[in-house]
């Protein structure tokens, strides 16, 4: 896989073996397409982000894009036509045989600049957050009202005396078994000893399988001064007792203050959501970028959504860190496409409908474009749904591909900011800042709102994808100082969400 680079006026290819090339705005019938030295005439009108064929193709052929194959032709496609659904199909299977190559292993070298640095505020276990927050957990969705009125009512009475008093409401808790209520425990305990949650209270309510003892013991938060918490049937009134709970516990947050730390004590998160045809050719690789940036420098990044490595995975193979990391990496794959037969579904039962309208077509295309995200670096660890994530590298988490679930997951898995690419838009946002990065100018402009970064400038040339890279990494130092607020902080977007996966009573 390569850089992209502006070929022509009206639409790019990414590699030079490439079947098809995308659309970069709507091409009319009977318009003539230049890329490189090869001249194509549409057939017919084909939006901006999707396919247009550079050749004829019988029944059958493979199609490539990102010099990969991404589906099979299912009738004769003319050079000039539009290549989607109607026409293109994938070949993916739930068996998929893995090559183990021996030369894998680093493929970004440390870097030999000097260490940027970001004042963030370093916990008593070593970690860095980037804010100093008050989150309200609680351990089942009976509570969740109760939980939201002590956080708006502690958040006026507090403030400006800390970056934050938020709550994150889920309906789990009760009702639930076995692993399914220990993964609901683990996420809640991630959320609960992440690094910019300078201070935690957890809500009980006193009668659910999550009872709050059990829980506070396996969640061990790094600093158990920073924690308090209560069952609500336990209180007289449990606003008022929760907002006195948050009080101490403001007091003890309101010293702490932000230090030079070096990047590499960042841990990113890197996300793709409502993508589209260009999310593979802008946003994706820029994130790729930063993920290189970063690890070489001796930070984390952590990648998920495994159903959208269904198709790209042998690549993500061939960057394990060793043979422990490739059979790690292999069987959670291999565990996602099982969790998929269990349930008697397809693996590529993906894109999702908006997907596919911003030009996407078969999983394979999504997943190679998606995968970029990560950069070309070393992929050293594997971490489970819930996990708490190592230092150093590009480490690849269980969770699926909901933007919800896998966003979340990586928060508790330990990311202190998400980067989340769009080509669609979502006012989505985490616990975390949330630099929401667009594939298009387009929805950049229009919901400026919900966009902190416009990729879309590499595809008109506008911008480099070099000089983007840079910006966007000062931008991150910058949140991750809190001298800027993620447009999700600005404008109230912070949720989670929780894997649901068993059965309930």
């Amino acid at each position: 896989m390569t850089d992209v680079r502006p070929e022509g006026p009206a639409a790019y290819r990414v590699h030079v073996d490439d079947d098809v090339a995308v659309a970069l705005r709507p091409l009319a019938t009977g318009e003539r397409v230049t890329i490189g030295q090869l001249h194509v005439t549409t057939t017919e009108p084909i939006d901006a982000g999707h396919k247009i064929a550079l050749h004829d193709m019988a029944p059958n052929d493979i199609v490539h894009k990102y010099g990969l194959p991404i589906g099979a032709t299912t009738t004769s496609v003319a050079a000039g036509a539009w290549v989607h659904s109607h026409n293109l199909a994938t070949r993916l299977t739930e068996a998929v045989g893995y090559q183990r190559h021996a030369a894998r292993g680093r493929t970004t070298a440390p870097s030999s600049l000097p260490m940027p640095t970001f004042d963030g505020y370093r916990r008593a276990d070593g970690r860095v957050g980037t804010r100093n927050e008050i989150w309200v957990l609680n351990t089942v969705g009976c509570v969740n009202t109760a939980a939201e009125r002590i956080a708006r009512a502690a958040s006026e009475r507090f403030r400006g005396r800390v970056d934050g008093i938020h709550a994150f409401a889920h309906p789990y808790g009760c009702s639930q078994l076995g692993d399914d209520l220990k993964s609901t425990q683990a996420v809640l305990g991630g959320l609960l000893r992440n690094p910019n949650a300078g201070g935690a209270l957890v809500l009980g309510l006193g009668c659910e399988n999550n009872q709050l003892p059990a829980f506070l013991r396996g969640a061990a938060p790094a600093d158990s001064g920073r924690l308090r918490s209560f069952n609500t049937q336990d209180v007289a009134d449990e606003i008022e007792a929760g907002i006195d709970a948050i009080g101490q516990l403001v007091q003890l947050l309101e010293d702490d203050r932000r230090t030079s730390c070096p990047a590499s004590d960042l841990v990113l998160g890197h996300k793709c959501g409502g993508s589209d045809g260009f999310s593979g050719l802008s946003a994706n690789p820029l994130l790729g970028h930063i993920a290189d940036r970063l690890t070489s420098l001796g930070g984390t990044v952590i990648q998920t959504e495994v159903p959208e490595m269904f198709g790209a995975e042998q690549l993500l193979l061939d960057r394990a860190a060793d043979d422990r990391v490739f059979d790690e990496v292999a069987t959670m794959i291999d565990d996602f496409k099982r969790y998929f037969a269990r349930h008697n579904q397809p693996v590529f039962e993906n894109p999702s409908p908006g997907n596919k309208a911003g030009g996407l077509t078969t999983l394979e295309e999504k997943s190679l474009g998606a995968i970029q995200k990560g950069g070309r670096a070393t992929v050293t660890g594997v971490l489970r749904y819930g996990q708490a994530v190592e230092r150093g590298g590009l480490q690849l988490l269980e969770a699926p591909g909901n933007d919800g679930v896998s966003a979340t997951a990586m928060t508790a898995s330990g990311a202190t900011m998400l980067l989340f690419t769009t080509g669609r838009g979502t006012p989505l946002g985490f616990p975390v800042p949330t630099l929401k990065v667009s594939s298009n100018s387009d929805i950049a402009e229009r919901k400026p709102h919900w966009i902190d970064f416009d990729a879309g400038r590499v595809l008109s040339g506008v911008s480099t994808m070099a000089a983007l890279s840079d910006e966007l990494f000062t931008m991150v130092l910058d949140v991750a100082s809190g001298r800027v607020l993620a447009r999700n902080e600005t404008h109230g977007y912070r949720e989670i969400a929780i894997w649901k996966h068993g059965v309930t009573l």
